[in-house]
């Protein structure tokens, strides 16, 4: 399985972008499926989670209430709309799958760079 994140891209303050995580591959099926990011300089930080089998979501602080986080179990696909963008939400975004629990989120995709211009 492998996962693929796209929809970064160039984007005014206030503005919007919606982010994909496409899980490829054989059968997918984690306990639980997150977004992270990592800005330049700084180390990567949580972003949200989802459970793959209820609606249970976790958000970071720093984004609560502007980012959304949801999944589409037909397609193996986890967004996350992102909404009144703020120049320090400029970052590779990554997503990442929690195949068990307990574990660790320990499949990766390549992130996608957003960028929030002031």
């Amino acid at each position: 399985v492998q996962l693929q994140a796209s929809g970064g891209g160039l984007v005014q303050a206030g503005g919007s972008l919606r982010l994909s995580c496409a899980a490829s591959g054989r059968t997918f099926s984690p306990y639980a499926v997150g977004w992270f990011r990592q800005a330049p300089g700084k180390e990567r930080e949580f972003v949200a989670t989802i459970s793959w089998s209820s609606d249970s979501t976790y958000y970071a602080d720093s984004i609560k209430g502007r980012f959304h986080i949801s999944r589409d179990n037909a397609t193996n696909t986890v967004y996350l709309q992102m909404n009144s963008l703020k120049p320090e939400d400029t970052a590779v975004y990554y997503c990442a799958a929690r195949r068990s629990s307990p574990g660790v989120f320990d499949l990766w995709g390549q992130g996608t760079q957003v960028t929030v211009s002031s």
